[in-house]
């Protein structure tokens, strides 16, 4: 679903709206976008070395090379909307078609694609307990409304940071025991959600992804990766353990050595690295990704609804009360977790700045 020339000029007039000066790298990858985008790649004389400011912005034009001109649109609007949504995260986008609005998702339908984009480009797409509600409720509409295939991706540079650590800063009535049930619980459902969903799920992958937002990919039916993105799951780090049924979809994906590499040893996958352990579908040039992967989905997305649902049953179902079974150990085993000296000590150890992840 490349950007059309109506989202180019909507983009033209939100950069108008900008608060902040996004400073004078951000600026010249804007001009360059703009130039490649309605002129194509650069095609006037180099510019004297004394014209210093024409000579720095025809070197950001001249470096986007050959991109094609609906790429150019593309990521001139990716870009626009990263810095737009960054300085107003909390405001709900209208979803096409009248359908719900979330306060930390933008959800949309549109040609048989129902899209959930995670909103808070600003905290890199941290899941808050909001979030994870939000997220369920989502998925739960998308698996029931008239779309043939989901996805999900992310505004902004990240794909998904994993957990809002500020999760943890806040206490309920019943005390540290009270905060582990509730989240272990919501965790569960929100694992659960996956587990169930009826239609093919394809995770559009726009930037570096860490942990829950990692472990959940072995059920999705399709990953596609930019070959910027990364794939982190550094559990033992802030002493805990794995969600997501990696535990069992990983070790089966990659092989018991490799998983633990990843699940252990908090080893940080390149978005090739992944694709070559069966996590990542396929990975595209950062320069066509949007462009590739939204042409290829709208092919998807024409084929027959019903078909594509009743042989994902075929695929999936037989390992559903297994996968139920491992969220159920996974979110008791993390439970613990969320209650030992190990983990209180290293979240703390985060923020006070000596933990990086």
């Amino acid at each position: 679903m490349g950007a059309s020339v109506e989202d180019f000029n909507k983009a033209k007039d939100k950069l108008n709206t900008l608060k902040k000066d996004p400073g004078n790298e951000v600026k010249l990858k804007i001009y360059a976008l703009f130039k490649q985008a309605t002129v194509g790649p650069c095609n006037t004389p180099k510019p004297g070395m004394l014209d210093f400011v024409n000579k720095v912005k025809w070197d950001a034009w001249k470096g986007l090379g050959s991109i094609s001109q609906e790429d150019a649109r593309q990521q001139y609007v990716d870009l626009i909307s990263s810095l737009v949504g960054a300085e107003a995260p909390a405001v709900a986008a209208q979803p096409t078609g009248g359908g719900k609005t979330f306060q930390t998702l933008l959800v949309s339908t549109e040609d048989n694609i129902t899209t959930i984009r995670l909103n808070r480009p600003d905290k890199k797409n941290a899941i808050t307990v909001e979030m994870y509600n939000e997220l369920i409720e989502a998925l739960e509409l998308a698996g029931k409304d008239d779309s043939v295939i989901t996805v999900m991706t992310g505004n902004g540079d990240y794909y998904c940071s994993g957990n809002d650590l500020n999760n943890f800063t806040k206490i309920p009535e019943g005390g540290v025991e009270k905060m582990a049930k509730d989240a272990g619980e919501l965790l569960r459902r929100y694992v659960k959600a996956y587990i169930d969903f009826p239609k093919p799920l394809i995770g559009v992958i726009n930037g570096p992804a860490v942990g829950v937002s990692v472990t959940l990919l072995g059920l999705f039916d399709v990953v596609y990766a930019t070959e910027k993105a990364t794939f982190h799951t550094p559990f033992s780090q802030l002493g805990q353990s794995p969600e997501g049924c990696s535990s069992y979809l990983f070790p089966k994906m990659m092989g018991a050595a490799k998983a633990s590499e990843v699940l252990l040893f908090n080893k940080k996958l390149s978005a090739t690295q992944a694709c070559e352990l069966g996590l990542v579908s396929e990975v595209f040039p950062e320069s066509s990704f949007q462009s590739e992967v939204w042409s290829r989905l709208k092919a998807y997305a024409k084929l027959p609804k019903n078909s594509l649902a009743l042989s994902k049953q075929l695929i999936r179902g037989l390992e559903k009360e297994k996968l139920h079974a491992v969220n159920d150990a996974e979110v008791e085993r993390l439970t613990e977790r969320w209650l030992s000296d190990e983990c209180m000590q290293a979240i703390m150890s985060f923020f006070q700045g000596k933990s990086k992840l």
